[in-house]
């Protein structure tokens, strides 16, 4: 086909010159992307932050494309030139599966977007496994095993899935240029070049491992600084609050939601198919959200109306050794008129920022090898004296979430808030 360019203001360009790539980025289910906000609602946070996943799949497939065109030139005598489409195809569609709000909507209905993303590929009735199986019968189901690990080829699977691959090199990229902040930037150019293929997925070369270690440093910051962000958190909180209100709503107020919302009916039934999860976008709840601000439920309305416009939770960190304290705290809460069920909640983000491979672990993870002068390879935390410092190691923090309200002068509940303060302090 002739060559197509996607302008991208991370890549420059991204030329796209194989059918079956502007076939499936053409598709509804693809182009529906464009309606599903990559971080969330981190945008209520960093402005400049609304870019979408349909921008970061494009970029993935970029760094892919570059990656198997280097390998195809350099290391033809173990690199699978027959795999460079599949690698580029997963890249693509590695998150097609995500859903509105996906990470906060998941965590209430139960939705796995890993698991719609396998069955829109292996799916005969969708338009991408459509043109999956032009290629091959069995086409599909090869990219479904790279998005689910079981692919045995493992250069290929560690290129979209591992602890420095295409997906998180080009959403630390994309992120920290759209929020603004220069947390995410690491020598690309640098690692790009220093990356090989071995017998059993990818390492680096000696040369580049500083790059590397930059690209760990960065990937630590992005999460204390821009994705662990308190303010965040807090509309994410406020947003699951909202859905489990509207949940808990639904039973007895089903002609409302019929009229209003009714795209999230299966869900709140637990009744829902492919078609009714792709339905579902950003906007789609947004516009819902509007809607329920004029709910007879004060709850329902109260907490939509906060969501979109902004009017976030407070918050304080807390320890295991003072959790206990938390329940005094929803106590004094709740006699202002705050339900706690919808005006509180914990919210716990920890990040593991590197750790060698431990078969053993719940969730393996892979390592990062450096390639020595002797063609031996050593784990990283082995070279690098910081990356040692960070392996094995959890950043984050535990946070309670109250209405702002309880921190502002109201003479009527003077003694409750003087007391709230009070017990605020002890955590």
């Amino acid at each position: 086909m002739k060559e197509k360019i996607f302008r991208d203001p991370v890549h420059q360009q991204i030329p796209v010159s194989d059918q079956v790539i502007y076939d499936l980025i053409n598709t509804p289910e693809f182009q529906r992307l464009r309606r599903i906000k990559q971080l969330g609602t981190t945008g209520f946070t960093f402005h400049g932050g609304e870019h979408s996943r349909f921008s970061h799949c494009l970029g993935v497939y970029e760094l892919a494309r570059q990656i198997t065109n280097l390998f195809t030139d350099k290391y033809p005598d173990i690199w699978q030139v027959e795999d460079n489409l599949l690698t580029m195809v997963a890249a693509l569609l590695h998150d097609i599966g995500h859903g509105a709000y996906s990470h906060t909507f998941e965590g209430l209905f139960g939705t796995d977007h890993e698991a719609f993303t396998q069955e829109i590929i292996t799916n005969p009735q969708t338009n991408v496994h459509h043109i999956l199986s032009k290629v091959a019968p069995d086409f599909p189901d090869k990219v479904a095993s790279v998005i689910n690990h079981s692919y045995p080829n493992k250069q290929v699977v560690q290129l979209i899935s591992s602890q420095i691959d295409c997906d998180r090199m080009d959403y630390l990229l994309r992120d920290s240029y759209f929020t603004g902040v220069q947390y995410g930037q690491f020598d690309l150019a640098r690692i790009l070049s220093s990356i090989r293929p071995i017998k059993n997925g990818i390492a680096f070369t000696y040369g580049g491992y500083h790059a590397v270690e930059d690209y760990l440093l960065s990937r630590y910051q992005m999460y204390m600084q821009v994705y662990f962000h308190p303010a965040s958190r807090a509309m994410e909180v406020l947003l699951k609050n909202l859905l489990k209100r509207a949940q808990h709503l639904y039973p007895k107020h089903v002609a409302f939601f019929e009229k209003e919302s009714s795209r999230l009916i299966p869900f709140f039934e637990n009744n829902y198919q492919l078609d009714d999860y792709l339905r579902l976008d950003d906007s789609v709840l947004n516009a819902y959200f509007q809607a329920w601000t004029e709910s007879h439920d004060p709850i329902l309305a109260d907490l939509a109306s906060r969501f979109i416009n902004r009017k976030i939770f407070k918050s304080v960190t807390f320890s295991d050794a003072s959790k206990a304290n938390l329940g005094q705290l929803e106590k004094e809460i709740q006699a202002v008129g705050y339900e706690p069920t919808y005006y509180t909640a914990i919210n716990t983000s920890f990040d593991l920022p590197y750790d060698i491979y431990r078969p053993d672990s719940a969730n393996p993870r892979t390592q990062i090898d450096i390639i020595q002068a002797n063609g031996h390879l050593l784990e990283l935390s082995h070279q690098s004296p910081l990356v040692a410092t960070l392996m094995g190691t959890f950043h984050g923090d535990q946070r309670f979430y109250f209405p702002k309200e309880m921190l502002l002068p109201d003479d009527l509940f003077r003694a409750t808030k003087e007391n709230f303060l009070a017990e605020l302090e002890k955590m």
